[in-house]
């Protein structure tokens, strides 16, 4: 993500580009962070929160493809990773859960 929105305009800098980037370090942070608390219920509440940042991410990513700082093949290939990534967190839930 760092590097599909380093030729975003400089006037997001501190806009989409830092919200972008923001939600996208938030996933992988919001894992690890569960998984230190110690306890089974609040991995999987922080799971919830990390899955909830990456519906930022693929929202965000809409609006950069409707403002034409993504094309369509980029966005197509970043959306489907995000995609991919949702499924495994739910999957991990999933898992969890039983």
């Amino acid at each position: 993500m760092y590097k599909a929105t380093r030729d975003f305009p400089s006037t997001e800098n501190y806009g989409l580009t830092s919200q972008i980037r923001r939600a996208v370090v938030s996933v992988p942070s919001n894992i690890v962070e569960g998984y230190k608390r110690g306890s089974k219920k609040e991995f999987l509440r922080f799971l919830c929160i990390s899955n909830s940042s990456l519906e930022e991410v693929k929202y965000q990513l809409f609006l950069a493809k409707d403002l034409k700082y993504l094309k369509k093949d980029e966005y197509k290939k970043l959306s489907e990773s995000a995609d991919e990534v949702g499924r495994m967190l739910s999957g991990f839930q999933k898992s969890l859960k039983t």
